[in-house]
């Protein structure tokens, strides 16, 4: 019996719109997933899509980006999709990239902006 995929969100401030309508308009590919998502995030998502199955850890700053890089060294995220904001700098951005770098440690997908999550996701729906 295979277990159901899990997929990783995160969206830097700027984004969480972005992420939030993501979410909507993919809500039927998410659906067939657990969603992990740090904490602000999460909840935005959760907002726009009520019945998708969220589980919201930390908020990024706090420990959340730490988090969901523990669940990709433990094997439990699919895919990563990170919606970041190049142009805000970011107190927490080492661990930002300590993410990524577990994501490409790992061999996980990892999307950093919506076009890329977008072909991720219509690939994963087909």
């Amino acid at each position: 019996m295979s277990r159901q995929k899990c997929i990783a969100l995160i969206a830097h401030d700027e984004k969480k719109d972005d992420m939030a309508a993501f979410a909507a308009q993919y809500e039927k590919v998410l659906a067939t997933a657990k969603i992990v998502a740090t904490g602000t995030t999460g909840g935005r998502v959760l907002d726009a899509c009520p019945d998708l199955d969220v589980t919201r850890l930390k908020s990024g700053p706090l420990g959340g980006d730490q988090q969901i890089g523990a669940l990709i060294a433990t094997g439990e995220v699919d895919l990563l999709i990170f919606f970041v904001d190049p142009l805000t700098p970011m107190p927490h951005d080492v661990d930002v990239k300590a993410l990524m770098r577990l994501a490409i440690v790992y061999d996980i997908p990892m999307a950093l902006n919506r076009a890329t999550a977008e072909r991720l996701l219509d690939f994963a729906a087909d």
